[in-house]
Parts: C-alpha cells; structure tokens; sequence
C-alpha cells in the first residue's frame, strides 16, 4: 500500500471519528441535559477536546490533520505536494460526512438528517477567522518550535476552550462543516449557513499561514523532520 494511501486512510478514519465525537456527544449532551445549553455545551467541548487528544496521538505517525485548513497550510509550506493535499481533503470531507452518518444511527435516527440550525452573522463569522488563526498557531506553533510530541494535547485543549470563548464554537474546521449539516442535532449547521463559515475559516487560514510564518520562520532541527510526518 502507498504512503498516500496510508495517509488518506488515516484522515478518512480519523475524520469520521472526530465528527462522531462532535456529533454523538451532542446527541448525548442534549438528551441528558435538554433544558440546560450550558451544560450540553460543557459536555459536547469536553467530549470533542478528549477525541482530539486521543485521535491525534494515534494517528500522528501517519496523518492527524483532520482539517482542510492545516492541509492547505501543509501545501502553502511545502510540506505536501498539491497531490497529497487534494487526496487528503477529499479524504476528510468524506470521512467527516460518514461520521455523522454513524453517529446518527448510534442515536436512533435517520441515517440523513438535514438540519436546520442556522449558524449565521458577523459575530459568528468573526467567531470562525478567530478560532482558525488560533488553531493554526497551536498546530504549527508547536510543531515548528521543537514540541511535536505535544500536538495533541494542544489542540484537543484549545478546541474544548474556543467551544466557550468564540461566538461560533468553534468549528475551525471545512470538513466537519460540511458533515455537520446532514445531522438535524444539537450539533447540526444548516447548508445555507457553511459558505459564510468555509469562507470565514479560509480567511482565518490565511491570516493564520500569514503569523506561522512571521512567528516561526525557520523550523527548529529537531521540529523539521517531524513537522512532514507529524502533520502532513
């Protein structure tokens, strides 16, 4: 089997755990505490920051990105070819939408459901730039100053954080975007909303690659060989 292969084995699978974590815990969330958002949300950012950790960790010697975004910034630093960097995402939008296709019959319902939660404005746009700059500075920040090994924790602890501090909690993320609209749950986005969050998480894509490379301009040696197996 091909290294591609492996790897876009990898972000397919992890991918669609990701989105089951996200969508699963919010089934569970809002059935255990359907009179308290807070809560539920307390319980969906706990659940999400968990997988990450765990998913990241297992996945690392192969690929863990599990975001178009990082991929794409994977590609702007030469870290992959435009080859890989299509495969990959491909493999990450369908591993999210199967991912809420298994979390829906989990719970009991139709395999598709399309929601109806509308996600839209300039707060929660704003929301989306904010929590993908951030997460790209956790991502590569750590990565290129010589501490690949604490990735994971990293990103799953700042994703359970930006559920709470940004408008839009924090979906940083295309992929699981996309997924998130065939699940009708707490966790749901309308389709009419995810253009405005796509281009709002490009935007802070770019705005991210932008300070990764103001900030860390060079990569510590000991970062440069892992940065391509790490995240890549």
């Amino acid at each position: 089997m091909s290294v591609l292969a492996r790897r876009a084995g990898a972000e397919l699978v992890g991918t669609a755990f990701l989105v089951m974590a996200v969508v699963g815990s919010g089934v569970m969330a809002s059935r255990l505490s359907p009179t308290d958002t807070g809560l539920a949300l307390l319980e969906n950012s706990i659940a999400t920051g968990a997988a990450l950790i765990a998913l990241i960790v297992a996945f690392q010697p192969i690929s863990a990105s599990f975001n178009p975004v990082v991929t794409l910034v994977e590609r702007s630093l030469g870290i992959i070819g435009t080859k890989t960097a299509a495969v990959l995402v491909a493999a990450q939008i369908l591993g999210g939408l199967a991912g809420t296709v298994v979390a829906n019959l989990m719970f009991g319902l139709d395999a598709v459901s399309v929601s109806g939660h509308e996600r839209t404005g300039p707060g929660l746009w704003l929301g989306e730039v904010v929590a993908t700059v951030g997460l790209l500075l956790v991502v590569f920040g750590t990565v290129r100053s010589g501490r690949a090994d604490r990735v994971a924790f990293a990103v799953g602890g700042y994703i359970a954080a930006a559920y709470w501090f940004t408008s839009s909690t924090s979906f940083a993320n295309p992929a699981v975007t996309i997924a998130r609209t065939v699940t009708d749950t707490f966790a749901g986005i309308a389709p009419a909303s995810v253009p405005g969050f796509v281009l709002a998480q490009l935007l802070g894509g770019a705005l991210g690659l932008a300070l990764v490379r103001f900030l860390y301009p060079s990569v510590v040696t000991a970062a440069s060989a892992a940065e391509k197996k790490v995240i890549s």
